[in-house]
C-alpha cells in the first residue's frame, strides 16, 4: 500500500513536499514514480527515481523545479516542489514499479495540491 500526504492549496512561486509513505513491501529495488492527474486529462509522468542505480528523470516542464528522492531506511519517498505555477495544480499520485508488482505497479490514492493566488 501506498500513501500520499502533503498536499494543500499554495500560492504560485511557493514550495511544497509530498511524501509516499510504503506499508506491506520494502521500497528497495522498486523504482518510484509521481505522476499527476487534473479532470479530463491523461495521468502525466512527473518523476522518477530508481534502486539500486538511483537514475532519475522529470518531465521537462518540471526539471530544475522539482526534486524527487527516497529513504528507503523509512521506507518513504519524496517530492520537493518549488517555484509552484498554477499549471502544477493537479492530484498527484505516488507509484512503485518493481519485483511482484502488477505491470503498471502500485498505486497511492493521490493528494491534491493547488496552486492558485
Amino acid at each position: 500500500q501506498l500513501v500520499e500526504s502533503g498536499g494543500d492549496l499554495v500560492q504560485p512561486g511557493e514550495s511544497l513536499t509530498l511524501s509516499c509513505t510504503a506499508s506491506g513491501f520494502t521500497l528497495s529495488r522498486y523504482a518510484m514514480n509521481w505522476f499527476r492527474q487534473v479532470p479530463g486529462k491523461e495521468r502525466e509522468f512527473v518523476a522518477t527515481i530508481g534502486d539500486p542505480d538511483g537514475y532519475i528523470n522529470y518531465r521537462p516542464s518540471v526539471k530544475g523545479r522539482f526534486v524527487i528522492s527516497r529513504d528507503n531506511t523509512r521506507n518513504m519517498a519524496f517530492l520537493q516542489m518549488n517555484s509552484l505555477r498554477p499549471t502544477d495544480t493537479a492530484v498527484y499520485y505516488c507509484n512503485a514499479r518493481g519485483p511482484g508488482a502488477p505491470s503498471d505497479g502500485y498505486w497511492g490514492q493521490g493528494t491534491q495540491v493547488t496552486v492558485s493566488s
